[in-house]
C-alpha cells in the first residue's frame, strides 16, 4: 500500500506545472504580414470568380495568377500583394475590388484524432486548429498546446488556447506545427491506478480480518 501511495505522489509531482508558462509570440496585423513560401493566398475578385481562388506560394516565394502570370511575393506584405493585382486587373476591367487573405499551412500532431497538414485560416485559434483535426483524443492535454517551430518552442497558456486568441496574434505561420501533447496520467492509467488500489484496499482489509 506504501508502495501505491509513493508512486501516486511521484507522478503527480512529476507533471509539468500550468505556472511554466512561456510568453506567447506576437505579430502584427495580417494586411502587414510578410508572406512566406508555403502561404496559400485566398483572392476574392468581387464579381469575376475567374480571377478567385486559392493559390500557394512556391518555394521560391513565386504564385502563379490567371493572366498576370507569376507574381513574387519576396519581401511583400498581403496589401502589397493585394494592390498588385488590382493594378494588374485594372488593366482588364475598371475599379477592380480585390481581398486577398493568407492561408497558413499547418501539422497537426500529437495526441487528436486526426493528426496531419491542415490550411488554416489565420482568424482561427489554436482550438479550431485541433478541431479541424477532429479534435483531442482521451488522452490529448488542451491545456499545454504547444507551437513548435523549428529549433524553437512556445507554449500557449490555457487563455490563449481557450479565450479566443486567433493564430495570427499567437504568431503561427506556414510550416509550424500544433502539438497536442499526452496527459501526465492517462485515462487508462487512472484506471489501472484505481484498479491496483481496490485490490490492495481489498487484500488489506482481508489482512486484517484474518
Amino acid at each position: 500500500m506504501r508502495i501505491l501511495v509513493s508512486l501516486l505522489i511521484a507522478t503527480i509531482l512529476a507533471a509539468p506545472s500550468p505556472a511554466q508558462e512561456q510568453r506567447p509570440i506576437i505579430t502584427p496585423s495580417i494586411s502587414t504580414y510578410a508572406l512566406q513560401p508555403g502561404d496559400v493566398l485566398r483572392i476574392e475578385v468581387w464579381g469575376q470568380e475567374q480571377f478567385s481562388g486559392q493559390f500557394q506560394i512556391d518555394e521560391n516565394g513565386r504564385f502563379h495568377y490567371p493572366l498576370l502570370g507569376e507574381i513574387d511575393t519576396r519581401n511583400l506584405s498581403v496589401a502589397q500583394v493585394r494592390d498588385s493585382v488590382r493594378v494588374g486587373l485594372e488593366k482588364l476591367f475598371n475599379a477592380p475590388f480585390v481581398t486577398v487573405t493568407p492561408l497558413f499551412r499547418v501539422a497537426v500532431l500529437g495526441e487528436v484524432r486526426a493528426p496531419g497538414l491542415y490550411t488554416v485560416d489565420p482568424t482561427l485559434t489554436a482550438i479550431d486548429v485541433v478541431a479541424l483535426a477532429g479534435g483531442p483524443n482521451q488522452d490529448g492535454n488542451t491545456n499545454r498546446i504547444r507551437l513548435l517551430r523549428r529549433d524553437e518552442q512556445e507554449e500557449m497558456s490555457v487563455e490563449d488556447a481557450m479565450r479566443g486568441r486567433t493564430l495570427a496574434e499567437i504568431g503561427v505561420r506556414s510550416g509550424d506545427q500544433v502539438f497536442v501533447p499526452r496527459k501526465a496520467i492517462t485515462t487508462t492509467e487512472w484506471f489501472l491506478i484505481v484498479q491496483i488500489a481496490q485490490l490492495a484496499l481489498s487484500f488489506a482489509i482481508f489482512i486484517n480480518t484474518m
